[in-house]
């Protein structure tokens, strides 16, 4: 679990290096990080869930290659998603 936990944390902060910088809305200092941290978790285990169960790519320990690559790869796909849901927030 506490693998997970730091793959998690590591995973939201590559997405966000890898997203633009206004990937959260304008959103700066500690709580984008912590709502990245926590998306990021979110993504990881989203990630888990598609390459390790979904493709079969990797076993169930978490610091395999398929795991990395799955949580990184999970955990872009939630923050554009966060992203895109505070945008429409925003607008209304």
């Amino acid at each position: 679990m506490v693998g997970a936990l730091i793959l998690g944390l590591v995973a939201g902060a590559v997405a966000r290096y890898l997203l633009p910088r206004d990937a959260m809305g304008g959103m700066k200092g500690p709580i984008s990080w912590i709502l990245t941290i926590i998306l990021g978790l979110v993504g990881a285990y989203l990630g888990w869930l598609l390459f390790t169960k979904g493709l079969g790519i990797g076993d169930d320990d978490i610091f395999d290659l398929g795991g990395i690559l799955g949580a990184i790869v999970g955990a872009v796909i939630v923050l554009g998603l966060g992203s895109l849901a505070l945008r429409v927030v925003r607008k209304k």
